[in-house]
Formats: C-alpha cells, sequence, structure tokens
C-alpha cells in the first residue's frame, strides 16, 4: 500500500513539474519589460546612469562582474584579474579565451586597452571617466594579458572594472576620441541588441556566442522606456508589459501584495539614494556655506517619505545609505529637527538679502520628481527665508545642466555603481565630482583616497565616518531618501528577484517564462 501512495504521489509530481516547464512555443516567447531609467547614450564612453548601465551590463561584457548581492566581483570577459604585488598599483587581468564580437573578430587585450583609454580620452560631462581618477595607463602586455597601472593604491578598483565604465568596445567599431553615433551596439555581452529606439524600446536577442561568467543566456527581452511613471503603471495594467521597475508610482507600490493573484511582486532592500545637491561655486546664490546649513535645517525627510512616496521609500540622513559600509546619521547628528529660527540666524550672520532666491532642477519622469520638488519648495519657504523657483527638464538635458553647473540645486537619485561606501565618496562629493557641485574639501579627497588602501573594507569605515560628518558641515548636498527595490511581473514571469540589487548589475536573462 505504502508503494502504491508513493508511486501516486510520484506521479502527480511528475505531473505538477511537468506543466511548470516552459513550452518549446514559450522558450522563444519575448518577455516585455517596462521602466521609467532612461538611456542617455548607447555607447559605453558617454554614459553614466542607471538606464545606460542597465542595457550595458545585458549587451557589454567588463572584465569582471558581480553575482547577485555580491560584493566581490568575479571574472567575466576575463578568465582570471589580480593585484601584482603589494602595493595595490598594478593590476593584471588574462582574457577568457573564445569570446567574440559581433563582426567575429576575437577580442584581444588591445580592445580592453582602447576601450579603457578612449573612455579617459573622451572623457564625456555625462561619461563614467571620473571613476577611473587612479587609473595611470594600461598596457597590453600580450594578446590576453592587459596591466591596469594605477597612479595611487586603489583597493576599489577591480569593483570599478566590474561596471559599466568597463564595458569592453570592439576598438575596430568605436573611434578613440569621440562617441560612436547611431543605434547599434557591438558588445560580447549575453544579449545582442537587435534594434533600438531612443526613449521608446531596446530589442534584446540572447547571443549565442556569449562566452563569460554565465552558464548560458537568457529568453529574448523588449525592454519599453516611458517617459514617467503613470504611463507605466498604464502599461502595466493594461498587460502591456510582463514586467514593471523602477518605477511604479509611489501610491501604486504602496499598494503592492504579494499574495494578490495574477502577479509576482519582489520588495528588497536598496542602496539607492536621493539627495538635494547645492550649487557650491562662487557666484552661486547658494556658495555661502551658512546658506546651505540653513537650507539643511529646513528639510523635513520624515514628510517627504510619508507623503510624497507614501512610505516606499525611508529617510537618509547621510551620504552613506544603510546597510553599507561605515554608514552614520550626520546630518540627524548636525541637523535633528527642522528649525525655522536656526535658519534665520545662520542667514543673518551671512548678511544676505531675504528671501533667498534660487533655481531648483528634477528630471522629468524621474518617478515622483515633481511632487518632490513641490514639497521641498514648500519646506524651503517656509518662515519667508528662501524663494525656490521650480523647473522640471528632459533627462538628457537635466544632466548637462547639472554638469555646466546652471542650476542652483537639483535633485537626483544615485544608484551605487558597486557594492562599496568608495561609490558614495569621489563621485559624489570628491573634487571634480560627477555631481558637479564645485564642491572641493582637501581633507575630504585625502580621506577618499586613504579609504581606497584597505582590501579589507571595514578597515575604511573611519575614513567615511569622517568624511560623511565633513559633509554634514559643508553642505554640498543634502541627504533626501534611501529606496526600496520593487519588482512586479505577471505569474508566467519568473527570475524578477534577480533583475537587480546593489551590485548595479541588471540580469535581464535572470528573468524566465515558468
Amino acid at each position: 500500500m505504502r508503494i502504491l501512495v508513493t508511486l501516486s504521489v510520484l506521479a502527480v509530481v511528475g505531473i505538477g513539474g511537468w506543466q511548470l516547464l516552459p513550452s518549446q512555443g514559450d522558450k522563444n516567447k519575448t518577455i516585455t519589460v517596462g521602466t521609467t531609467d532612461a538611456v542617455t547614450d548607447l555607447d559605453p564612453a558617454g554614459a553614466y546612469d542607471a538606464g545606460s548601465w542597465a542595457l550595458f551590463s545585458n549587451v557589454f561584457q567588463s572584465l569582471l562582474t558581480f553575482e547577485p548581492d555580491g560584493v566581490e566581483p568575479v571574472p567575466d570577459a576575463a578568465r582570471s584579474c589580480a593585484f601584482q604585488g603589494s602595493g595595490l598599483r598594478t593590476y593584471r587581468c588574462t582574457l577568457r579565451s573564445g569570446i567574440t564580437f559581433p563582426s567575429g573578430r576575437a577580442m584581444t587585450a588591445e580592445d580592453v586597452k582602447y576601450s579603457f583609454d578612449r573612455v579617459k580620452k573622451i572623457n564625456s560631462d555625462v561619461g563614467p571617466a571620473s571613476l577611473f581618477s587612479t587609473l595611470a595607463s594600461v598596457t597590453a602586455d600580450d594578446a590576453a594579458t592587459v596591466t591596469f597601472h594605477l597612479s595611487s593604491a586603489d583597493a576599489t578598483f577591480p569593483l570599478k572594472v566590474a561596471t559599466g565604465a568597463g564595458s569592453i568596445v570592439d576598438k575596430e567599431k568605436y573611434p578613440a576620441d569621440a562617441l560612436r553615433a547611431g543605434s547599434e551596439v557591438d558588445g560580447t555581452g549575453p544579449y545582442g541588441l537587435s534594434s533600438y529606439t531612443k526613449d521608446q524600446k531596446a530589442d534584446l536577442a540572447p547571443n549565442g556566442h556569449y562566452k563569460g561568467y554565465l552558464s548560458g543566456t537568457g529568453r529574448p527581452v523588449e525592454l519599453r522606456y516611458y517617459t514617467d511613471s503613470a504611463k507605466l503603471d498604464s502599461a502595466w495594467r493594461a498587460k502591456q508589459v510582463d514586467v514593471a521597475t523602477r518605477t511604479l508610482p509611489p501610491h501604486v507600490l504602496s499598494q503592492l501584495n504579494p499574495s494578490d493573484p495574477g502577479q509576482r511582486v519582489t520588495e528588497s532592500d536598496s542602496a539607492e539614494t536621493r539627495n538635494l545637491y547645492l550649487n557650491t561655486r562662487a557666484g552661486s546664490p547658494l556658495h555661502d556655506v551658512r546658506v546651505r546649513r540653513a537650507m539643511a535645517w529646513l528639510v523635513d525627510r520624515e514628510e517627504l517619505a510619508a507623503t510624497v512616496y507614501e512610505g516606499t521609500v525611508d529617510p537618509l540622513y547621510s551620504l552613506i545609505p544603510t546597510g553599507i559600509t561605515g554608514h552614520t546619521t550626520s546630518f540627524f547628528d548636525t541637523y535633528p529637527q527642522q528649525s525655522v529660527a536656526k535658519a534665520r540666524e545662520l542667514l543673518t550672520r551671512a548678511g544676505v538679502t531675504l528671501p533667498v532666491r534660487f533655481t531648483f532642477g528634477y528630471g522629468i519622469g524621474r518617478g515622483a520628481g515633481a511632487e518632490e520638488a513641490a514639497a521641498l519648495k514648500k519646506q524651503l519657504e517656509a518662515g519667508g527665508l528662501f524663494q525656490v523657483d521650480v523647473k522640471g527638464y528632459e533627462w538628457t538635458d537635466f544632466q548637462k545642466r547639472w554638469a555646466a553647473g546652471k542650476m542652483d540645486a537639483w535633485a537626483v537619485g544615485w544608484v551605487a555603481d558597486y557594492p562599496d561606501p568608495d561609490t558614495f565618496g569621489a563621485a559624489l562629493v570628491g573634487s571634480d565630482s560627477t555631481m558637479s557641485t564645485g564642491y572641493s574639501n582637501k581633507l575630504v579627497d585625502h580621506l577618499i583616497l586613504d579609504s581606497q588602501q584597505f582590501p579589507d573594507r571595514s578597515r575604511a569605515a573611519n575614513d567615511f565616518k569622517d568624511i560623511q560628518g565633513d559633509v554634514a558641515q559643508d553642505v554640498p548636498l543634502i541627504p533626501l531618501w534611501q529606496r526600496k527595490e520593487y519588482v512586479v511581473s505577471i505569474e508566467d514571469v519568473g527570475g524578477g528577484q534577480y533583475l537587480t540589487d546593489g551590485t548595479g548589475v541588471f540580469r535581464l536573462w535572470r528573468l524566465q517564462w515558468i
């Protein structure tokens, strides 16, 4: 009897398991993914933003990559990489054999050298060249070996190599001193870009010639780009996309329920932050540090998180978010509660005319940017101390404006490039930072360089504690919030929980029909 019962159970399990397997027809069926993240440029030398890098991590390879929730990079286009000697100033990689570009030409160390050299040479105002500030030169020692020579010890360099900035391009297809025009991509990632229409869609086909960290490629994917969260929500409700991420409107996210039928919901912590960046240059109405400190006394993060974002973000009180080595609450310690009186006192000492008038820009379609800007305007104008002129800009125009210092203040989300506090250091508050606030503090720069000398990243915690203390005093930015990550998909699509994490990789190949 026990044998018969066991056989019956196995039969049922077998039938159920067979029903969960995708049919041959589903195998090549395209999975549609909707997002509000925009692509700045298809050339890795000309883009340093989440939307562009999400695409790059699928169509290009870097020497290294990150496993889901990993903190140490693993080889991808490389077979192996390691520092040479004990000085953390020479980093060498050996390429994996058999990697070919779409043209059929084999990838060599010369392509790797070429890719890194052109990022630095082009030095796009919205590109990732700032990530390689410690990279002095690159040599191709032979066809399969490339060596990076650093100007100072940098234990974080392998992490930077694993980002979209380290994307390897075909040296015969990309100009050495200019960005590549057009909509074609020649990469060696798990996907090829079949077609691309800016601000509308990107069609991705599995790359049958891929050789790298992954054991195989995923399903065909169509990325659909929406100009704002409401349009993404409409597409999701109309069943025009199978997966929706980054980002649905706050009122939709706050009501998501994993137990609701017909959908799969993933909610997880992330290291994505949002800051209000301030123009510290001479001539800016925010040049005087006392004016910036007065602003810090007026911002109410709790109200933003509760009202504008309906609890889908957490208030952030420092440069480095919760969960990352070195996190503190320096802004809470320095500005523990909103105070119009303290703000007025600072402005009086600064001798400025009240109200202080300044411009505030945000990216149109970037989540609840417009609602957030309106809420911040109301907070900052409390007591008649400031007059805030708010304006939204199209994403690429917005990037160029802050890079050129054409706004006094601007709110921008920051997705961690890699899982380390260093990604919140030089890029955001170092001299010549990618946020282009004009802020420069020699002590902060020294602390950033000092923190890069520790292979054991926990030993850098004190440096980052000091950096955050200095930032709270100098106020080149005001931390606002830390996002939770949400991915919603139809029941027939699995793998959404692996799509994005704090490593900066967008794993479309993990999406599967089930």
